[in-house]
């Protein structure tokens, strides 16, 4: 039997599907996260008795009431079932410096201990530790408004360089090693030319420019003539009017209002006025 006072709950949690691993059943795993809190509980004497993981959800865009994992263990809380809340860092339970410092303090009110194997016990015993409480979360709040903005700072440069600033490569692209190393030492990729899907790309731009095709009609005879997306399920409207607007194909990189200069070697579309047809919002100089 579980000795009370003693039974924990995990909670892992990761802003982006990138810093999810899976196992050999396929299934989502933090395995940083978990397998520091299985350690910490593990020394401590405490039983895991429930864990709960999010996968892609920011901390500090997403509220609490929208987290349903969250939500969850609050309702468990409620019920009685665990003791402590465990987290690998405080900023899993959340980064919003107006709400993350209250949902903490929720939860000590309603006898549910909360640790951090890096930084301890969250307490409320006195006036300090709520202070100390909030000066974290609204720390966290910063750091991560700090790191979207170096984020896109970052990726409006690559662009404005000439460079792809990742992510999967549009159709009508292969992502090739470049040969050169970011700062966390992993390889970046550039886009080149996939020739036979480029040719699948001029038939799109044809149909829609010279023939008035729309994107429903596009699809309509791309899939009857047997052509597939490189998934190899049928073409989808959605996917093509995001086609005939992407700057990509007319040699042009973009990330928000950047734009790089023209880079001949990934146009597959001719850059003229017959393409004027491009939404204004593409900001693309004709």
């Amino acid at each position: 039997m579980t000795e009370t006072k003693n039974r924990v709950c995990c909670l892992y949690r990761v802003s982006t599907d990138k810093q999810v691993d899976f196992n050999s059943n396929h299934e989502a795993d933090l395995p940083m996260q978990r397998k520091a809190c299985h350690k910490f509980a593990e020394a401590k004497g405490w039983v895991i008795v429930h864990e709960e993981q999010e996968e892609g959800v920011s901390g500090h865009k997403v509220r609490a009431e929208a987290r349903d994992k969250l939500q969850i263990i609050k309702d468990y809380a409620r019920k009685g079932k665990f003791d402590i809340l465990l987290v690998f860092m405080f900023d899993r339970i959340g980064r919003i410096a107006d709400e993350t410092p209250f949902v903490v303090e929720w939860f000590v009110r309603n006898g549910i201990r909360v640790w951090s194997t890096q930084e301890g016990e969250q307490r409320f015993d006195n006036h300090t530790d709520k202070l100390l409480n909030y000066i974290r979360f609204w720390q966290a709040d910063g750091e991560s408004e700090k790191t979207s903005v170096r984020t896109r700072t970052s990726l409006r440069q690559l662009v404005e360089e000439g460079h792809f600033k990742g992510g999967s490569a549009p159709y009508g692209y292969d992502l090739v090693k470049s040969g050169r190393i970011n700062k966390r030492k992993h390889e970046l990729y550039e886009l080149h030319i996939n020739e036979q899907e480029a040719e699948i790309v001029r038939l799109i731009f044809d149909k829609y420019v010279y023939e008035g095709y729309g994107a429903q009609r596009i699809a309509t005879y791309l899939n009857n003539a047997g052509y597939r997306a490189r998934s190899g399920k049928c073409w989808h409207p959605g996917s093509l009017r995001g086609m005939v607007g992407n700057l990509t194909y007319m040699g042009v990189l973009r990330c928000g209002d950047a734009r790089s200069e023209l880079m001949p070697e990934l146009q597959i579309i001719p850059q003229d006025r017959r393409l004027s047809w491009i939404p204004n919002s593409c900001g693309l100089q004709l």
